[in-house]
C-alpha cells in the first residue's frame, strides 16, 4: 500500500484549480510520465524542470536592448495605431518610448477595449518580452506581462521557462507547476546525511521550490545544487531498483558448474586463430562466476568484431561439461542464423549438437526440435525470442546467452531466468557503451570488456565526401567490382520521403541498377524475412556484389570479402551507429575502406561527429565522444529499448553522482535489505515517487 503521506502528489492534475480534461491532455504531452504510463498526477508536474529562465532583475533601456533576447523595459505608452477596419491581417500597434527610443508593442487579432484599458496613453508601464528589430525599428510581439510601473513588485523577477506543447501556454502551465508545489508535504529525508552535507544538497521539497521558483538564474540550473540533489533521487531511486532485482536475481541461487576443460579444449583446438588476451581474460571472469553456487550476471562488451560469439561459445562449452544447455538469443533471425553458421562446425568437432529456433521454424521441424530440446538431445540453442515462449522446455537450461542487450528490455531479461532452475546469464553487446551507462542499463551486472580487434583485422581507412562527388565514387565502386570486391550502400530512408533531398534505398538502388544491372542487391527492413534473408545470402555468395541498404546491416551479417562501406547522409546518423555500419567491412584480409557521404553545409556536430570517425576505430572513445554529443537518450535508442531514459538527470551534468548512487544503493541493501530503519521507510517513499513500484513488490515478495 502506498503510503497516505503520498496522497496528494498521487492524485490526478485535474484536482487542481483550473486544469480540466484538455489542459490534463495537454500536460500529458509534455510531463515525463512515459516513465509510468498512466494518466498525469500532480507529482508529474513537479518533474517538469524549466529548460531556461528569463531573468527580469536587469531593466533596460530600448536603445540597448539586446535583440532576441527577453527584457524588460520602464517605459511611457504614447499613442494607439488599431488595426484599419475589415483588415484584421494587419497587427494592432501600441508606440510607447523612454528616453534612448521608441518600441512599438505589436498584437494580432487584437481586441481594442482591452488593449486601451491595459494600455492607457500616458500611463508609465514596466513592459516584458523578446526584443525584435524590424526594419531597423525596435519592436516586441505579445509582450509576456504588461504591468503599471506602480506594480512592477507583482512582476516574477526570475521567471522559470518551460517545455511546452501547442495550446498550452506557458502562464497555465507555470501557475499548475505552483499549485503542485504547495501540495508537497514534509517528507522524512531518505538520503544520507554526511552526502547531503558533503554535495550542499538542500532537502527534497525545498530543491523543487528552488527551481519552480528561484531567486537567481543559477538556483534553476542543472548544474545547481537543487537539480543535482533531485538527479540524484532519481538516479538512487532507479540504481535501488536494480540492486533489489539483482539480489532478487541472486536469491533465486544458481547452482555451481565445474568443468574439466576438455569440451573447451576441442574447441580451442579447432579454431583457425589463437584468441586475444582480452579474451582470454573474459573468459576467465566468466568461468569463475559460473564455479561459484550465486547466479551470473554478466555483460560482455566488445567492439565490432572483437570475437565476443567465440567467448561465449567457450562459455557454453564449460556449461556442456557440468552436464547442462544454453541458449543463445538473437534480437534477428539473420543474425541468428549467423551465430549458428559460426558455432555449429565448431561445437560438432567437440562433439556438441547445436539447434536453430525462430519463430519461422514450423510443423514438423519445430515440433523434432523442441523435443530434442526437452529430452537433452541439444546443448546449445539459438534462436530469436521465441526461444522464451510458453511452449520451449529445456532438458535443464543453466546458461543464458543474449545478443545485443539493449534491443531487449528488463522484462525479457526476467522472462529468460524463469526458464530453467535460474541459469546464469551472459549478456553481449557489440555497442560499445560509455561507463556512466552502463551504470544505468546493467547496473545490476558484472561487466567484461574485449578492448582488442582479433589478429589479422586490419584497419579501415575512413573518408569524408560531398554528395557532389557521387558520380566519381560510383567509378571507383565499378573498378572494385570489377576486381571481385563487395560495396555496401547504407541509405537512411526505405522509400522517398518528404525529407528534402534525402535519397532512399529504393531510389538508390534503382539509379545504381541502370549503372551496375543485376551486381546491385537490395535489404532494408519492411520486407519480409525470407526476402531478407535471399537478398543478404545472395550478397554473400556473390550473385550480387553491391548491396543497398537501411541501417538493417547494422547488427548483421558478417561477409568476409566485402571490403567498401558507403554511408549516404552520413550527417543524419549518430556516431555509434555509424561506428556499427563501419564495422561490417574490414572482416577479411583485404584493404577496407568506408566513405561517409555528406550533404553540405554541416553543422557543428555533425562536422564533430565526421571528423571523430576520421580520427579513431576505438568504439569505446567513440560510444563516449557521442555521449558529450547526443546525451543518454539517444545513444541506446533508449525510446524503444527498455533502458532508462531519465526525468531529471542529465548525464552531461550529472555522470559524476552514478557510482554514488550505485554504491550507496548496494550499501542499503546490505544493511536495511528490506527498508525497515527509518531510513528504509522514507526510500520507500522515494522509490514510488519515482515510480519503482515494482522494486517495492520486489520487497514484498521477499
Amino acid at each position: 500500500m502506498r503510503p497516505a503521506l503520498l496522497d496528494p502528489l498521487f492524485a490526478p492534475v485535474t484536482a487542481l484549480d483550473g486544469v480540466g480534461a484538455r489542459l490534463a491532455g495537454l500536460i500529458a504531452q509534455i510531463v515525463p510520465a512515459d516513465t509510468f504510463g498512466r494518466e498525469s498526477r500532480v507529482a508529474d508536474l513537479l518533474f517538469v524542470l524549466p529548460h531556461s529562465v528569463v531573468d527580469r532583475r536587469r531593466r533596460w533601456e530600448i536603445a540597448g536592448a539586446p535583440e532576441g533576447a527577453v527584457v524588460t523595459l520602464d517605459v511611457t505608452i504614447d499613442r494607439h495605431q488599431p488595426s484599419p477596419r475589415g483588415r484584421s491581417n494587419v497587427p494592432y500597434r501600441v508606440f510607447a518610448f523612454d528616453e534612448t527610443g521608441e518600441i512599438a508593442l505589436t498584437f494580432f487579432h487584437a481586441q481594442r477595449p482591452y488593449l486601451e484599458k491595459t494600455l492607457p496613453v500616458g500611463e508609465r508601464m514596466m513592459i516584458s518580452g523578446r526584443m525584435e528589430w524590424f526594419n531597423g525599428r525596435p519592436s516586441m510581439v505579445h509582450p509576456d506581462y504588461m504591468v503599471p510601473a506602480s506594480e512592477a513588485h507583482a512582476l516574477p523577477l526570475v521567471e522559470p521557462v518551460y517545455p511546452l506543447t501547442a495550446g498550452l501556454s506557458g502562464k497555465v502551465l507555470r501557475k499548475a507547476i505552483l499549485q503542485a508545489l504547495d501540495r508537497v508535504p514534509a517528507l522524512p529525508e531518505w538520503l544520507d546525511a554526511e552526502l547531503a552535507r558533503r554535495q550542499t544538497f538542500p532537502a527534497f521539497g525545498a530543491a523543487l521550490a528552488r527551481i519552480h521558483r528561484p531567486a537567481d538564474p543559477e538556483a534553476a540550473a542543472p548544474e545547481g545544487a537543487a537539480w543535482r540533489r533531485l538527479a540524484y533521487d532519481e538516479l538512487l531511486a532507479g540504481q535501488f531498483a536494480l540492486a533489489l532485482v539483482r539480489a532478487r536475481t541472486r536469491r533465486l541461487s544458481g547452482r555451481p558448474l565445474p568443468g574439466d576443460g576438455a569440451i573447451e579444449a576441442k574447441i580451442r583446438a579447432a579454431l583457425p586463430y589463437s584468441l586475444t588476451s582480452a579474451q582470454q581474460t573474459a573468459i576467465e571472469e566468466i568461468h569463475t562466476d559460473l564455479a561459484k553456487p550465486d547466479r551470473m550476471l554478466r555483460l560482455l562488451q566488445g567492439d565490432v568484431g572483437s570475437g565476443k560469439t567465440v567467448v561465449a561459445l567457450l562459455a557454453m562449452a564449460r556449461a556442456a561439461e557440468a552436464g547442462g544447455q544454453s541458449a543463445l538469443m538473437a534480437p534477428t533471425e539473420i543474425l541468428a542464423r549467423q551465430h549458428l553458421a559460426t558455432i555449429a562446425p565448431l561445437a560438432e568437432k567437440a562433439g556438441l549438437k547445436a539447434a536453430l529456433l525462430t519463430g519461422r521454424l514450423k510443423g514438423r521441424e519445430r515440433t523434432a526440435v523442441l523435443e530434442d530440446i526437452a529430452e537433452g538431445r541439444v546443448d546449445i540453442v539459438i534462436g530469436t525470442h521465441a526461444l522464451f515462449q510458453e511452449a520451449v522446455t529445456f532438458h535443464d537450461l543453466v546458461l543464458s546467452v543474449v545478443d545485443e542487450q539493449h534491443r531487449f528490455g528488463v522484462h525479457q531479461r526476467l522472462a529468460m531466468s524463469a526458464k530453467g532452475s535460474a541459469p546464469d546469464m551472459l549478456v553481449m553487446t557489440a555497442t560499445p557503451i560509455p561507463r556512466t551507462l552502463v551504470l544505468t542499463a546493467f547496473g545490476d551486472m558484472d561487466v567484461s570488456r574485449l578492448t582488442e580487434k582479433p589478429a589479422g583485422r586490419r584497419p579501415i581507412r575512413t573518408v569524408t565526401m560531398p554528395l557532389e562527388r557521387i558520380d566519381e565514387l560510383a567509378t571507383r565502386i565499378g573498378e572494385a567490382m570489377a576486381e571481385g570486391q563487395k560495396v555496401y550502400w547504407i541509405c537512411p530512408l526505405v522509400e522517398e520521403s518528404e525529407v528534402a533531398g534525402l535519397m532512399s534505398a529504393e531510389e538508390r538502388a534503382a539509379q545504381l541498377r541502370k549503372r551496375f544491372g543485376a551486381k546491385v542487391g537490395l535489404v532494408h527492413g519492411r520486407m519480409a524475412g525470407p526476402d531478407k534473408d535471399a537478398a543478404m545470402q545472395a550478397f554473400k555468395e556473390g550473385a550480387t556484389s553491391l548491396l543497398v541498404a537501411t541501417t538493417v546491416v547494422e547488427v548483421g551479417v558478417d561477409v568476409p570479402d566485402a571490403t567498401i562501406m558507403v554511408i549516404e547522409h552520413a550527417e543524419r546518423f549518430g556516431l555509434s551507429q555509424l561506428h556499427q555500419l563501419r564495422g561490417r567491412v574490414g572482416r577479411g584480409a583485404k584493404e577496407s575502406s568506408c566513405v561517409l557521404l555528406y550533404k553540405a553545409p554541416l553543422g557543428e556536430t555533425a562536422k564533430r561527429r565526421l571528423s571523430v570517425m576520421r580520427e579513431t576505430e576505438d568504439g569505446f572513445l567513440i560510444a563516449e565522444e557521442d555521449l558529450k554529443l547526443r546525451g543518454e537518450g539517444e545513444l541506446l535508442g533508449t525510446r524503444q529499448s527498455g533502458t532508462p531514459g531519465f526525468m531529471l538527470a542529465r548525464l552531461e551534468h550529472h555522470s559524476d553522482l552514478l557510482e554514488t548512487a550505485r554504491n550507496d544503493a548496494r550499501l542499503i541493501l546490505q544493511t536495511d535489505p528490506d527498508l525497515v530503519t527509518p531510513r528504509g521507510e522514507a526510500l520507500r517513499l522515494l522509490l514510488y515517487l519515482f515510480g519503482r513500484d515494482e522494486a517495492i513488490r520486489l520487497l514484498r515478495s521477499g
